[in-house]
């Protein structure tokens, strides 16, 4: 990883630096996740927030930071992959509901056996420094939550 982080608050900093270690170091996992599904891993990044709850296409752009023609490109290949479906909304006449569908379940438990370990960055750490990352990165967690 490179070091980026030169300017900006300390709050500012400490972010760029852990954007750049997790984005550098995630094209390994990515690939795979590609390979084995035979899709694009922003495919893969859309079923992984459909497996919860089914989600407007807005809701859906939303959560994935893409703009509404992606996100319909997206559902659309998924929807030809027989990995989503496409409902009317209960609520509203016109939005249609993105659920999910046994095919994509299938897909997304296939991708739990590929192995996301940590970099070294992180999995070298003393265990008192680890054991103080995981601390503040779940103060962190606990605060978003809110």
């Amino acid at each position: 990883m490179k070091a980026r982080a030169k300017s900006g608050t300390a709050a500012d900093r400490i972010w760029q630096l852990l954007v750049a270690l997790v984005m550098d170091s995630r094209g390994d996992w990515r690939r795979k996740v590609s390979e084995l599904t035979g899709m694009p891993f922003s495919r893969w990044r859309a079923l992984k927030r459909l497996v919860d709850a089914p989600l407007t296409l807005r809701e859906l752009a939303e959560l994935m930071n893409t703009d509404a023609p992606a996100t319909t490109v997206a559902v659309n290949d998924l929807e030809q992959r027989g990995l989503v479906e496409r409902r009317p909304h209960p609520d509203n006449a016109r939005a249609k509901l993105v659920s999910i569908t046994a095919a994509g379940r299938r897909v997304m438990d296939s991708t739990r056996s590929i192995a996301d370990h940590a970099p070294a960055a992180i999995s070298e750490l003393p265990a008192a420094d680890l054991a103080e990352l995981e601390r503040i990165l779940a103060a962190i967690a606990t605060h978003s939550e809110k």
